[in-house]
């Protein structure tokens, strides 16, 4: 299979060297940054261009890029995705896009007689680089059928949510839920540390209680540790998917309190200059507050 793949930062070039390691596709990659487009061309990837010539003779195109508009500008601005795909290729997002801009770039590609997959991955930087993170895929079963052993090759878990669109709301629920866990462990530990309890021993209780989780474990190593840089997941991609998932629930008119609430601590992290740091980092808030430290 012939694999393109655009956008090669800190989750797609990891995801794509998976694919180059990991399987017989022939792959050819295009990226702004020269440096993330060579550590694919090392491993035996071919570098492209331009978008039109990634795509060109592709079977599969993929893009991992950071926010909706990057998706919209690369699959439909001029010399885009769009303009240069043909009937019988496939077009995969693996980006954490909005439900209604995958809608919006799905029906130009149908309309162009192309099937689009939506397929979001979690897992951080981590999962990428040990091809162990999950994928949630929307789209035609057929279609998703045919992509499978290219989406295998650099993910553990693939699991199919449905109709185009469904692998994006599953993703903005997934980390709506983790964000929410991380501002809990946040406060839960700012109380125990501010209470005089010892936050090693006050994290060990937590790990084998009831308070335990995937996202607790990370937590408490970079909050104990006091690191937060360089990011599994940034702070500001953070803010950007929960800020999806309460557009969504505006458009579904659900409330989401403990979702708001943990937007808005993401916020004020991101004003004390944490943008860059780990979504975890939403711990300096209460430490900056309380003049105290969860790190012993």
């Amino acid at each position: 299979m012939k694999v393109g793949f655009i956008g090669v930062g800190n989750m797609g070039g990891p995801m794509c060297r998976n694919i180059i390691k990991r399987s017989n596709h022939q792959v050819t990659v295009f990226d702004l940054n020269p440096a993330a487009v060579k550590t694919c061309t090392d491993l035996g990837g071919t570098a492209a261009t331009s978008i039109a010539e990634v795509t060109r003779g592709a079977d599969v195109v993929m893009t991992s890029l950071p926010m909706p508009k990057d998706v919209e500008a690369v699959t439909l601005g001029d010399g885009g995705i769009l303009a240069n795909i043909a009937k019988g290729q496939t077009y995969i997002d693996l980006s954490t896009n909005a439900p209604s801009m995958v809608k919006k770039i799905g029906g130009a590609m149908a309309a162009k007689g192309i099937a689009m997959l939506d397929a979001p991955v979690s897992g951080g930087t981590v999962g990428a680089e040990a091809a162990t993170i999950a994928i949630m895929v929307g789209g035609d079963k057929k279609v998703f059928d045919d992509a499978l052993p290219v989406l295998q090759s650099f993910s553990a878990n693939v699991i199919h949510m449905g109709e185009l669109g469904t692998g994006t709301v599953a993703k903005l629920v997934n980390n709506m839920m983790a964000f929410c866990n991380a501002a809990a462990a946040s406060e839960g530990m700012m109380l125990g540390v501010t209470a005089g309890l010892d936050p090693t021993k006050l994290a060990q209780v937590i790990a084998s209680s009831s308070g335990n989780s995937a996202v607790f474990k990370s937590f408490s190593e970079r909050a104990l540790s006091g690191q937060f840089s360089p990011p599994s997941f940034a702070l500001n991609l953070a803010h950007k998917d929960l800020h999806l998932a309460m557009e969504l629930a505006d458009e579904l008119d659900v409330p989401l309190p403990l979702g708001s609430a943990t937007h808005n601590l993401q916020r004020m992290a991101r004003k004390m200059g944490m943008g860059n740091a780990d979504s975890s980092t939403v711990l300096a808030v209460y430490e900056k507050v309380l003049g105290k430290t969860v790190k012993p």
